[in-house]
């Protein structure tokens, strides 16, 4: 008999559904720092803005349970290019009066931010339902005595 077999299905449900909300809740917060420095740049002229960063989920196996999970395999940094804006008033425009501007797009991340939202949603009634299944099968164990 294999692990995968031997655990608690209900037990490993709850435990894919929580990776599962971990991974979105790391995914809305990198999101949400992205939104709100869409428009840092440099301190100096000619300096690099602030740069969109990334995560990427893997696969993990959770030891306790067997089941196969979502963990943050790594946060990154996207490394397009980034814009340049005319405002020969800011800080940190070059010679020419050009700033670069971060390489954030607030439409994909806001696209982005809907999907984890979603996500964490489908997992939080995925937790939901196998704490009801819990619960009724404690019910039936409680009458049946």
């Amino acid at each position: 008999m294999d692990s995968v077999t031997a655990t608690d299905p209900l037990k490993a449900a709850l435990k894919i559904a929580g990776s599962g909300l971990d991974v979105q809740s790391t995914r809305l917060r990198i999101v949400s720092e992205n939104i709100a420095n869409a428009q840092t740049t440099g301190d100096t002229p000619g300096a690099d803005p602030y740069r969109r960063k990334t995560v990427t989920f893997g696969e993990a196996v959770d030891k306790a349970t067997g089941a196969d999970i979502v963990k943050v395999k790594k946060l990154g940094y996207d490394q397009s290019n980034f814009t340049e804006q005319y405002d020969p008033s800011n800080p940190a425009a070059n010679s020419k009066g050009y700033v670069k501007m971060p390489n954030v797009n607030v439409l994909i991340e806001m696209a982005d931010m809907r999907e984890a939202n979603r996500t964490y949603e489908a997992n939080l009634q995925s937790v939901k339902q196998t704490r009801d299944m819990i619960m009724s099968t404690l019910d039936l164990l409680k009458s049946s005595s």
